[in-house]
């Protein structure tokens, strides 16, 4: 049996993925490569990297932007409304409760064999 490599690309100031389990960094390897269920239902897309996805230079991290501004990819929700959107998108996606994405990180030059990496 043969595993699925998938190719994602983040941005290089990423933080690493955590161990599963571990808190949160805001690595994005998970939404980069897998649109979690409210994202696609609201962008009706089954595969990475999520639309609402959002780089922060500032904090060197990704963050979800249906958590972080709701109004923003839902236009038709009231603004008043964004608390309570931001609790339904936190308790259905698991935010907060640690990294649930089994991924296995490789990066681009460790996948390369050594014999075949440039000098």
């Amino acid at each position: 049996m043969t595993d699925k490599i998938q190719t994602i690309t983040l941005i290089a100031e990423a933080p690493p993925k955590p161990a599963f389990g571990a808190p949160c960094n805001g690595c994005g390897v998970c939404c980069t490569a897998e649109t979690c269920p409210w994202a696609v239902l609201l962008f009706r897309q089954r595969r990475g990297p999520c639309p609402a996805l959002i780089w922060n230079e500032e904090a060197k991290r990704y963050f979800c932007g249906l958590l972080d501004d709701p109004a923003q990819y839902m236009c038709w929700l009231p603004r008043r409304w964004n608390a309570a959107a931001i609790g339904f998108f936190t308790c259905r996606i698991a935010a907060g409760t640690g990294c649930d994405c089994s991924a296995e990180v490789v990066s681009p030059a460790a996948s390369v064999p050594s014999d075949k990496r440039q000098s």
